[in-house]
């Protein structure tokens, strides 16, 4: 059986690929704030402007590719049990090769209903627009998850840290729950790293590695294929 390790990423993983955070975009988007965007009442409130927001950010994710960091993770799968648990709505980690990716906020790249979350569509174009619909003849939104709505996968995504030898969180602020609270689910005698170009809190049990994420985490994983602990 091959050894097992969780690769948690947030934002900063993907902006090193030009895409920007969430708060990167400012207090407003036009006249609207992310919130507003981003939440089952904005979305109630003005649709059009919803669906316009996530078909820019749409165009963002198709238009970039994966960096140093996305397929140095992906490269761990020749030699380990690798999963791959991320806060990112982008694709750039399945188009750098990792095949066992949890989406824990969703994917822009799929619609779904809006009338039952179980109906999920592959986009075969760039954009939803208003009067397309789902086989429930209900209008489709954006397959990501939005303030106030469950988080995804939560359940198997502590299990598998729970059972990880080896945890590289990359790229999060920790500052969104639920998902933040997973790197506590990781076992004490795990070996664990937390990359961030700058930040004051490591979580408990976890060695700080600072810098660039498209740095950093090629000399993590070239160490880990070596079968020695990162310098």
């Amino acid at each position: 059986m091959r050894e097992k390790i969780v690769v948690f990423t947030g934002a900063g993983v993907s902006a090193e690929s030009g895409l920007k955070t969430f708060r990167d975009m400012g207090g407003y988007w036009h006249q609207y704030s992310i919130e507003s965007v981003a939440s089952p009442a904005g979305w109630k409130t003005h649709p059009e402007a919803v669906l316009a927001f996530y078909n820019e950010r749409r165009k963002d994710v198709l238009r970039a590719s994966p960096n140093a960091a996305h397929l140095a993770i992906a490269a761990l799968e020749t030699r380990f049990d690798v999963v791959v648990i991320t806060q990112n709505i982008d694709d750039l980690h399945e188009r750098a090769g990792s095949t066992n990716v949890m989406h824990l906020h969703g994917e822009i790249l799929n619609a779904r209903s809006s009338v039952d979350p179980s109906l999920i569509y592959r986009l075969k174009s760039d954009v939803i627009d208003i009067g397309h619909l789902c086989e429930q003849n209900s209008q489709l939104r954006p397959d990501v998850v939005w303030f106030g709505e469950a988080v995804r996968f939560m359940d198997e995504a502590a299990m598998a840290f729970a059972s990880a030898s080896k945890v590289l969180t990359i790229g999060t602020s920790l500052s969104v729950y639920p998902a933040a609270g997973l790197v506590d689910e990781a076992k004490t005698s795990a070996e664990k790293y937390f990359v961030a170009p700058e930040y004051e809190y490591t979580p408990l049990g976890y060695r700080l590695l600072r810098g660039s994420a498209a740095v950093v985490v090629p000399h993590v994983v070239k160490c880990w294929m070596a079968g020695r602990k990162p310098c």
